[in-house]
């Protein structure tokens, strides 16, 4: 074999080493960048190329950077997620993000909090709430806007929503956003009632007035038939009657602004039981208190909240109660939350959507004007008050001060 023989072999050998272990090389290459895009399409970075090695270190050393320049932009999101969540959870809006098979991607705490729901993992939750609540939910087009009514622990709520569409990769969501517009709804009602009122009581008494001041005058003629009498008597005493019976209602239009002042809620309540005890006792009722908070202090008109507890009370006394029980708790958010119970006749759900409507009343001797003004009282407070319960276990009525 010549020189130039074994040359060429040892070349070729050479090359041909050279072209497999670029083959295999390339190939382990082209593995590693298949696995990383695996594992990145997979969200998954809990992978790291060895580097020790000085075979393909400078190249798993390269994987490894985009590793973490991914990783780094993945921490990012999420903190900017949490970011943008902290801020969605303190504004007074509630927001749920649906996807289309009706599961609910994300919820802020305003929404849990106006639904009352711990968790709102699917609409279907909100058939437990209100069948009226989730067909809005379910029905509400992009950019139309409805309104839902529907009780949680709160009393009767209303909102109003809206809607719109947007993509998340593949997927279309539809973000609906909802408000609380109960307080605005009542305040319009409570205006129109008191303008009502004020024309009524001013076209009634302008009317009948005269009626009673003229009779009582001919009452006093001689000569006048003894029938004549017993009939301008009738319409005198007819006439004050609903004088005084229409001057009752000009109560709800002229509620004296509150004198607001510090004290301890214990005190009143105590009062108030005590004002109430007689008649409590003569139904076979008793009122107790129940400090769910200690020491709880509140910034009211003493005397107007006096006049609102002593009227549930009674309410109740009147419903056949015999445990009636006054509670007083701070909510974390620094709310002063009063409640009053009693075990007495429920009211019925017809009767619940009325009863704080003047005029509305289910006794029979009833004006029909103490929920109304005890009402509007707590609106003076910058406050509500609400119907939270009234089944046959119990009747509960909750003044929220905020």
């Amino acid at each position: 074999m010549t020189t130039v023989t074994v040359i060429l072999i040892v070349l070729a050998a050479i090359v041909i080493s050279s072209a497999i272990t670029s083959f295999v090389t390339s190939r382990k290459m082209r593995a590693k960048v298949t696995y990383m895009l695996d594992a990145l399409e997979d969200k998954e970075l809990n992978f790291r190329f060895d580097e020790r090695r000085l075979r393909g270190r400078k190249f798993n050393r390269t994987l490894n950077r985009l590793r973490n320049i991914f990783d780094k932009e993945r921490h990012e999101i999420i903190e900017q997620e949490k970011y943008f969540g902290l801020m969605l959870d303190h504004v007074k809006t509630g927001i749920a993000v649906i996807e289309k098979d009706g599961r609910v991607a994300y919820s802020n705490n305003t929404a849990l909090n106006l639904l009352g729901i711990a968790t709102f993992g699917h609409i279907r939750q909100l058939r437990a709430v209100s069948d009226s609540l989730y067909d809005s939910f379910q029905t509400i087009a992009d950019g139309n806007e409805e309104r839902a009514s529907y009780y949680n622990e709160s009393g009767k709520m209303t909102i109003s929503l809206t809607a719109s569409e947007a993509k998340i990769g593949k997927d279309t969501v539809r973000i609906i956003a909802f408000n609380d517009i109960s307080n605005e709804i009542a305040e319009n009602e409570q205006q129109s009632w008191s303008k009502l009122i004020r024309v009524l009581t001013h076209e009634i008494m302008n009317t009948i007035t005269p009626i009673a001041s003229l009779s009582d005058t001919l009452l006093t003629f001689d000569g006048v038939d003894e029938d004549i009498k017993n009939g301008l008597s009738t319409i005198s005493e007819s006439s004050k009657g609903l004088i005084k019976f229409v001057d009752s209602y000009r109560n709800l239009t002229r509620v004296a602004p509150p004198v607001k002042k510090a004290f301890y809620f214990k005190e009143l309540a105590e009062r108030v039981i005590s004002l109430t005890r007689e008649q409590a006792v003569m139904n076979g009722a008793a009122c107790t208190y129940e400090e769910l908070s200690a020491d709880i202090i509140l910034y009211a008109d003493e005397g107007q909240i006096t006049q609102i507890l002593i009227n549930l009370v009674k309410n109740a006394v009147q419903a056949e109660a015999r445990n009636v029980v006054i509670t007083a708790q701070l909510t974390p958010s620094e709310q002063t939350v009063i409640s009053v119970s009693n075990d007495g006749l429920p009211i019925s759900r017809e009767s619940q959507d009325e009863i704080f409507v003047p005029f509305f009343t289910t006794k029979q001797e009833g004006t029909g004007i103490g929920l109304s003004l005890s009402r509007q009282i707590m609106r003076l407070h910058n406050g509500t008050l609400s119907l939270t319960r009234s089944d046959a276990k119990e009747t509960v009525f909750t003044l929220t001060f905020k």
